[in-house]
């Protein structure tokens, strides 16, 4: 890359993500600033009042410099403590410390970019009756507070960035990441139509799934979700059943694609009717893993037999419990986004880094060469 920059880059790790922000912060130093400790992270702070109001603090100037924040919104492993109790930070915790620091700036970095890896309120993207849009109002207030782009990974639905057309919506596919973390872990899969195929666990991750089957060249089955719309249940229709759409799946390797495992429950329903049809081996992809019902429904699944691993990114927080089961695997993150950071704070497109289909098409050639060199 060139030397010009748009501005001296800086980097705030907003709290909860600090290794994943110390990883970034390793590979600029790495490409940078080889003969230089000097970091580009940026201290900063929002402590907490006893009643639990809070403020934000940066610790040194930012004038003049490039931004980029990078938060987890749905970090609740972070806590503070309120009127003596110990609280964990929900979201909009989170997106309330997220203004405070950018408030904190006081308008005088030359741009701000914030890195929401899972976007606040992204499954509140549409209205159905008297409801409110969450995610839409969010990204108004942002831009409205001075942030030029907002980069995001496998949004619930992108078209909520048509809350802010006139600013920077960047939504970033981890397929290749997921792919090729799959490959490494079992160099002995066969992507081929008549051994593998793509299942999409309902109609909303369809988009997602159609991408993968495309790259991978083989075909794509879903399920669509059946609901009681007659009843409400925690906020929402509950799923009646998942009925199935698409071809034999009978002793074939199946790829489950979502943007998130929420409690488990959906995709593992999906995942059990899939051997009742007789799969062979079933990976499932989420880009978040948030287990919100923990994992004992997901230990007994694994120890049944309904699924071979689990592949998530390390975009947001995941539970300690996690790195000990066998049946997860952990797909890091950390490097590409870094590149993303190095070549926006050039002024560069990363219209390179968005399309992944010459990098999945090379990783998938290599794996069959791989694979005919060994059985030679």
């Amino acid at each position: 890359m060139g030397d010009s920059f748009v501005g001296e880059l800086g980097v705030i790790g907003m709290r909860g993500c600090e290794d994943f922000v110390n990883e970034v912060d390793s590979y600029l130093k790495d490409w940078r600033r080889h003969d230089s400790d000097a970091t580009f992270l940026i201290e900063s702070s929002c402590p907490r009042f006893g009643s639990g109001e809070g403020k934000g603090m940066i610790k040194e100037s930012v004038r003049g410099k490039d931004l980029f924040i990078i938060c987890d919104m749905f970090n609740h492993g972070v806590t503070y403590n309120m009127y003596g109790q110990t609280v964990p930070m929900s979201p909009d915790d989170h997106y309330q410390d997220l203004k405070r620091i950018i408030g904190s700036v006081e308008g005088k970095a030359h741009r701000i970019s914030v890195i929401m890896p899972m976007l606040y309120e992204g499954r509140q993207h549409k209205r159905s009756g008297r409801e409110s849009l969450d995610c839409a109002l969010a990204l108004q207030e942002l831009v409205n507070m001075g942030v030029s782009n907002l980069i995001t990974f496998d949004a619930h639905d992108a078209r909520v960035q048509n809350a802010i057309p006139l600013h920077g919506f960047d939504n970033i596919r981890t397929s290749y990441q997921m792919i090729k973390s799959m490959l490494r872990t079992f160099p002995d899969l066969v992507v081929d139509p008549e051994r593998m195929i793509v299942i999409s666990p309902d109609e909303g991750a369809m988009a997602r799934c159609i991408y993968y089957s495309t790259m991978l060249g083989i075909d794509l089955g879903m399920f669509y979700k059946r609901r009681n719309y007659s009843i409400i249940v925690n906020g929402k229709n509950p799923i009646e059943a998942h009925e199935y759409l698409g071809r034999d799946v009978k002793d074939m390797d199946v790829i489950i694609v979502d943007d998130m495992i929420s409690s488990g429950e959906s995709v593992l329903d999906v995942a059990q009717q899939l051997k009742e049809k007789g799969a062979h081996r079933i990976f499932i992809f989420a880009t978040f893993g948030l287990f919100t019902a923990g994992l004992d429904t997901i230990d007994k699944a694994y120890a049944d037999g309904l699924f071979t691993k689990i592949f998530t990114t390390n975009l947001i927080y995941r539970i300690p419990e996690l790195s000990t089961r066998d049946w997860y695997v952990e797909v890091n993150l950390c490097k590409y986004v870094a590149y993303i950071i190095d070549t926006l704070n050039h002024d560069q497109t990363i219209s390179g880094l968005l399309d992944q289909s010459k990098r999945i098409k090379k990783l998938l050639a290599e794996h069959k060469q791989k694979q005919a060199r060994q059985k030679k």
